[in-house]
């Protein structure tokens, strides 16, 4: 993470917004569930979050501004039967979010955690679910588009009105 964060404020210029958004969502019974399955969850959804945080904010602290953007789950929120490991890294991640803010806001670098609750238009969920997806007006499948217009205005949100956490949802979620 530290040679990429190099190479993108030396070859592309400074990082302005950095979005962490890694999956991670395995479902096993908890009994089946290995530690190295859980080890390896965390790793992706929680630890590399922290890696990919704690290098923008190096930078974005030098030029005293910056928006960091980790991207969570209905798992950040609470637990499910078969999402341990997803579960626990997305909690987990949203308490890194947390600590961030609270460190990294009084130094003009906007921290915030999304929860995005469902399905999001990408070529996994077109060839996992080609029944969901072709109704996917009726299923509440989530636009990519949609998604980066929230980013975005998290991004140029004033400082007297930050946003910490904001949820996405479809239109027809069951939450």
């Amino acid at each position: 993470m530290v040679s990429l964060v190099e190479t993108i404020e030396r070859d592309i210029g400074p990082i302005e917004v950095a979005v962490f958004n890694i999956g991670a969502n395995v479902r096993f019974s908890i009994t089946e569930t290995t530690s190295r399955v859980y080890q390896k969850v965390w790793e992706m959804a929680c630890f590399s979050g922290f890696l990919m945080g704690r290098e923008t904010a190096k930078v974005m602290l030098s030029r005293g501004r910056g928006t960091i953007i980790f991207t969570g789950a209905t798992a950040s929120m609470r637990g499910r039967e078969g999402f341990a490991a997803f579960a626990g890294a997305k909690h987990a991640l949203r308490a890194l979010a947390q600590s961030m803010a609270r460190e990294l806001w009084p130094k003009n670098i906007h921290v915030a955690h999304t929860v995005i609750d469902g399905s999001i238009d990408t070529e996994w969920i077109r060839t996992n679910f080609p029944q969901s997806y072709a109704k996917k007006d009726q299923q509440g499948i989530l636009s990519p588009d949609s998604i980066a217009e929230a980013y975005w205005q998290i991004h140029m949100q004033p400082r007297d009105a930050w946003s910490h956490e904001i949820e996405l949802r479809p239109w027809m979620e069951t939450w």
